[in-house]
């Protein structure tokens, strides 16, 4: 917990008692004379100043030498004990403390001298904010207050003014006021930020009679009989910053002071222990009952840990740091200490071991205002709940302060199955459980053992917390958060608070489990029907619920082994399962679920959907409805569980067109999967479409084109491009941009004279215009025309609007004419943004002659990057292998660029050499681009 620490930061007179004893180290993280020599400083600069050199220019040049030698000490002492957290900000107090001394001491002796002063002419000093807690990371505000007994004199004006002057001259950060005792009573009583910060004043210097006054007065006339306001103020204030900061403990790119379990929630704990019950130290709480000695010690190792996190993001970044992004996190991860091990990377188990200190943080927070609720100083929590009469509790619970209790302190160990008992409770009344019982399971998590875990009770009780209240995701977390969860499935235990170190998953493993479950839950309540109509009307029709829960929350258990983690869920699934009590045949759905659960999204997003192969093998993989719709659900709870924004429109379309071919297939039989059908099917279409032009030339049409043409896009497709073809002469190019919103992509249509490498020229103008391809496909005529289609969202992930649609086309119309050269232009503007370069996504080249009847399909899955699509289509080109379709895959930093292609002689690519000579081109055009967008 934050506390306001003196011993190693002293006042420069009349030195105040330490406020925090048993947290003040026994030394600073280094010799204080290595961090500053006051004696040798002020000699230097009487040396100067008798030398005719002025004071303040003197003190400058002298003291900008010594905090550069003094924040050099700390830091190289803190590479050396990367932990030593609390002696480091303890230092950087002490260097500040330091200097602020000396300043003041220059500016009321040196620069304006005043040995008789009056009455009105007294000055304090105070430090107030961090800095007044005497803890600083190395590029913290330095917040002073300067206190006078009545109105500022010119005197107290000048010394303040070239204090100042000699602070900025120095580059430090100052926050400064000016006040007297009135004003701060006067000013706090009307801003909560003020009085917080006149909670934490530590006097620095000068009048130490201001000093008592203020403290006497603060807590008589201000701080005294406000302790609920004051509470309730700050608890607002903090839920204000966690929704600022989204609102969740494990976003993969917290803030360790302002985010949820960071260092600003330590604070205000201390803050309102302070307030409340006057504690100048944290070991008080432990005596007044407030937190255990157990919790207490958890307490300020987390504290520990996010200030030494803090510390080394100022230290990296050379400046005022606190948001923990993905290129900070593998510098602070490595200074810490934390290496490569058990298939995962140091900044993984490093980001596991913030977000459960997160955790710590959380739940120190719920026992802390539990506490305060019992004491009447913070009010309860109301139930919400449609009920006129409050729930009545079963046997074995009680309500207490409007939460959820234990009748008895003995309950859990007459009988563990109330550990898990209790969160069934909460789920059925709507209460919260008090954070009493929590930290007496918290302290006895041991009961759960393997006789409780092979318990049917104990698995009855788990089944009811998932499928009877409709919000298991309440429950879940509560478990999770407390450690319920990983003594009952000893298995989730490993992926607590385990961060994926990728762009694409913006929560935790086992937070993301429990997003898919709400998913689920909410497709179950029909929240959304109109989001999600497949997947609602499945559950609407009924599936196995057990095996749909427990397949979802064991999907991704499997994650952070060397081996795949499908497979090690799908291994885990068949153990899990029968202890839970489940039948061998819900077993093996699950394990086949587990195992297959990203069969679905890789089918969808990797694959044409308009190649009967991908349907055909799609269809022979699931083998039956049953395991469609479970398969069909399971996904999509998974893609929106990932975080905001992943799920669109585009992979809606995706899924549901994959979901109904396959539906149909297996209802009608796998040879009704044929291009004939599909063609004629299309071209009575067209015909309808086009019942104003003349037989003949609608006949044309539909006679031009090949096969592949006619399954590869919709009607609305097909009706475009023959009003583009019709006419099209041998020179001319064009280009039509239509708003899919369907798909959530802006679809560009191409028709031009054929020629070699024309998808690799149409992928370098949508490059250059930041156009993102979703999809892609390419198609000749029997009369020599190409006829291209490329859907792209802007660098948002969304359409374009209409109104940059002509400036897109003016510059694809450029590129094509030749007026821009592509290859040169996106040298550039290809580049890799900082926070984006710790990711390493390992480059895979494969080549499938089974995918489809008439294509190879060449799957390119690495780095992502603006310029990757046009460098490796214009390889393919280059090699005389013509690209029919693209499908494009985007996962955070990774991609997976899958083409269907043939080679020079309409066949294809059969010969190992040549799939070896191609891959090894490939490699070369996207090592060569990485080290462009690295520059």
């Amino acid at each position: 917990m934050t506390l306001p620490q003196a011993a190693s930061a002293a006042p420069v007179s009349e030195p105040a008692p330490p406020d925090d004893t048993h947290r003040a180290p026994d030394s600073l993280i280094c010799p204080a004379r290595h961090i500053f020599d006051t004696a040798a400083v002020t000699a230097a600069i009487d040396r100067d100043a008798a030398d005719g050199t002025p004071v303040r220019q003197a003190a400058v040049a002298h003291l900008r030498d010594a905090l550069a030698a003094g924040r050099e000490a700390i830091a190289t002492a803190f590479a050396a004990r990367p932990f030593a957290a609390r002696e480091a900000v303890s230092s950087y107090s002490y260097l500040t403390d330091r200097v602020v001394a000396l300043v003041f001491e220059l500016a009321t002796t040196r620069l304006h001298a005043n040995p008789t002063p009056t009455e009105g002419e007294h000055l304090s000093v105070f430090a107030v904010g961090g800095y007044g807690r005497a803890e600083m990371a190395p590029f913290s505000d330095v917040d002073l207050l300067f206190v006078s007994p009545w109105k500022l004199t010119p005197w107290a004006e000048s010394v303040i003014e070239s204090m100042l002057y000699i602070f900025w001259d120095l580059h430090l950060k100052v926050g400064h006021s000016s006040r007297t005792v009135k004003e701060c009573l006067r000013l706090g009583r009307d801003d909560y930020t003020i009085r917080t910060a006149l909670l934490e004043h530590r006097f620095l210097g000068g009048d130490a009679a201001l000093d008592t006054d203020l403290s006497e007065k603060l807590w008589s006339d201000l701080f005294e009989g406000t302790g609920s306001d004051y509470v309730e103020a700050k608890l607002a204030e903090r839920e204000q910053r966690h929704r600022k900061q989204g609102g969740q403990r494990y976003i993969v790119e917290p803030n360790v002071k302002e985010g949820k379990g960071g260092l600003r929630d330590l604070q205000t704990l201390f803050w309102i222990a302070k307030y409340v019950n006057h504690v100048q130290d944290a070991a008080d709480l432990v005596d007044k009952g407030l937190f255990t000695q157990d919790e207490f010690d958890e307490c300020i190792e987390a504290e520990n840990f996010l200030l030494a996190v803090r510390c080394h993001l100022h230290l990296i970044a050379g400046r005022a740091m606190d948001q923990l992004t993905f290129d900070m996190q593998i510098e602070v991860a490595e200074r810490m200490g934390f290496v490569d091990k058990g298939g995962r990377r140091g900044v993984e188990h490093f980001m596991q071991a913030y977000f459960r200190h997160a955790t710590t943080v959380g739940e120190l927070t719920r026992i802390f205002l539990s506490a305060l609720e019992a004491d009447h100083v913070r009010k309860a929590p109301r139930l919400k709940s449609i009920l006129r009469r409050p729930p009545r509790t079963r046997k074995g619970f009680r309500r207490l302060q409007n939460r959820l209790a234990f009748d008895s302190d003995s309950r859990i160990f007459d009988d563990p199955l109330y550990i898990l008992r209790i969160f069934e409770e909460a789920l059925r009344t709507g209460l919260f459980i008090h954070p009493d019982a929590l930290r007496q399971i918290a302290a006895n998590l041991r009961l759960i053992d393997d006789p409780v875990r092979r318990d049917p009770d104990a698995a009855r009780i788990f089944f009811d917390l998932l499928l009877k209240y409709g919000n298991p995701e309440r429950g879940l977390r509560r478990m999770n958060e407390i450690g319920v969860l990983g003594a009952y499935l000893p298995e989730f235990e490993r992926i607590v608070a385990m961060m994926q170190f990728n762009m694409y998953h913006h929560f935790t493993v086992d937070e993301h489990i429990i997003q898919c479950v709400s998913t689920l839950s909410q497709i179950e309540r029909e929240e959304l029907v109109e989001e999600l109509p497949i997947a609602s009307r499945i559950l609407k029709n009924g599936v196995d619920r057990k095996v749909m829960y427990i397949a979802l929350l064991l999907h991704d258990i499997g994650k952070g082994m060397t081996e795949d983690h499908s497979v090690v869920g799908a291994r885990i699934a068949r153990k899990v399962c029968p202890r839970l009590g489940m039948k061998q045949a819900d077993t093996d759905t699950v394990e086949w679920l587990v195992r297959y659960h990203l069969l679905m999204s890789d089918m969808a997003q990797k694959r044409d959907l308009a190649d009967p192969r991908t349907i055909r093998d799609f269809a022979k993989a699931v083998r039956t409805t049953k395991r469609l719709d479970l398969l069909t659900v399971l996904t999509v709870c998974d893609i929106r569980g990932v975080g905001p924004g992943t799920w669109n429109n585009w992979k809606a379309q995706l899924l549901r067109t994959l979901y109904s071919e396959t539906a149909h297939a297996l209802e009608n039989g796998l040879e009704a999967l044929n291009r004939e059908t599909r063609g004629a099917e299309a071209r009575r279409q067209l015909r309808e479409a086009l019942s104003d032009w003349d037989r003949a030339t609608v006949k044309r049409e539909t006679k031009r084109h090949y096969p592949p043409y006619w399954q590869g896009m919709d009607t609305v497709a097909h009706v475009t491009f023959a009003h583009m073809l019709r006419g099209l002469g041998n020179g001319d190019i064009r280009i039509d941009l239509t708003p899919d919103e369907d798909r959530d992509a802006t679809r560009v249509c191409f028709a031009m004279v054929d020629h070699p490498g024309i998808f690799s020229r149409l992928a370098g103008a949508l490059a250059l215009v930041g156009a993102n391809v979703v999809d892609a496909r390419t198609y000749t005529t029997k009369d020599g025309f190409a006829t291209a289609v490329f859907w792209v969202q802007d660098i948002e992930g969304s359409p374009y609007d209409e109104d940059r649609l002509p400036r897109l086309r003016s510059m694809i119309e450029r590129t094509l004419h030749g007026e821009v050269v592509a290859s040169e232009a996106l040298e550039s503007r290809d580049k890799m943004k900082k926070r984006e370069r710790p990711f390493r996504v390992p480059t895979s080249i494969t080549f499938d002659n089974d995918g489809s009847e008439i294509y190879t399909i060449i799957e390119v899955d690495t780095r992502d990057r603006a310029g990757l699509l046009y460098d490796l289509t214009r390889t393919l080109a280059n090699a005389n292998i013509s690209i029919s379709s693209a499908v494009i895959a985007t996962y955070g930093a990774q991609v997976v660029d899958s083409f269907y292609v043939k080679d020079m002689f309409g066949l294809k690519i059969h010969s190992a050499q040549k799939r070896q000579s191609l891959e090894k081109k490939l490699r070369e055009a996207i090592d060569k681009g990485a080290e462009r967008a690295r520059r």
